[in-house]
């Protein structure tokens, strides 16, 4: 039995859950959110509570229990309390800025990246090298955090590049040279 699976699911007093058959909407202050679960999966609310059951005892369904339970809480928080994503950008004339809803990349190519988030998506830049990017979906957000990092991932010999915050990159020791 899914450990995860199993916990109920608070419903914030500010939100609001509308369940018809398989398919999941999730309504709160920062805007709405709609999922369809698998027919595998069962989902019953009662008064302020969520539980996500499975229909039988099937190798898919146990696969699918805990993850529906997380799908749909990360749903109810992000409607709450919206998710973040830090990234750092590390070198020398590495920069970022946002003009208009674009993200701008100098980071060390002949020319800028221009990055445009998809819709419910906010790219803030703190000074120059820190990106902050929001939004109610955790999988929207965790996707684009990763889209920007892709631009120029952290390298191993000066640690330069793009990393998510507190992100620990493992150096390497370059060339020695002759003795």
């Amino acid at each position: 039995m899914s450990r995860i699976g199993k916990r109920p699911i608070n419903i914030p007093p500010k939100v609001s859950v509308a369940i018809a058959g398989q398919d999941v909407t999730v309504k709160g202050a920062k805007g709405e959110l709609h999922r369809t679960l698998s027919p595998k999966i069962e989902i019953v609310q009662d008064g302020n509570n969520l539980q996500v059951n499975r229909r039988d005892d099937s190798r898919s369904a146990r696969q699918l229990h805990g993850l529906s339970r997380t799908l749909v809480a990360n749903m109810i928080e992000g409607v709450s309390n919206g998710f973040q994503t830090r990234l750092e950008i590390q070198g020398v004339g590495y920069r970022a800025q946002v003009q208009g809803t674009t993200l701008v990349l100098n980071v060390g190519y002949s020319i800028p990246v221009q990055i445009n988030p998809p819709s419910g998506i906010d790219i803030k830049v703190e000074g120059t090298t820190n990106v902050i990017v929001s939004g109610i979906n955790k999988e929207v957000v965790g996707n684009v955090a990763a889209q920007i990092r892709s631009v120029r991932p952290p390298e191993v010999y000066k640690g330069k590049g793009i990393r998510y915050a507190g992100e620990v990159v493992r150096r390497k020791a370059g060339k020695t040279g002759k003795k």
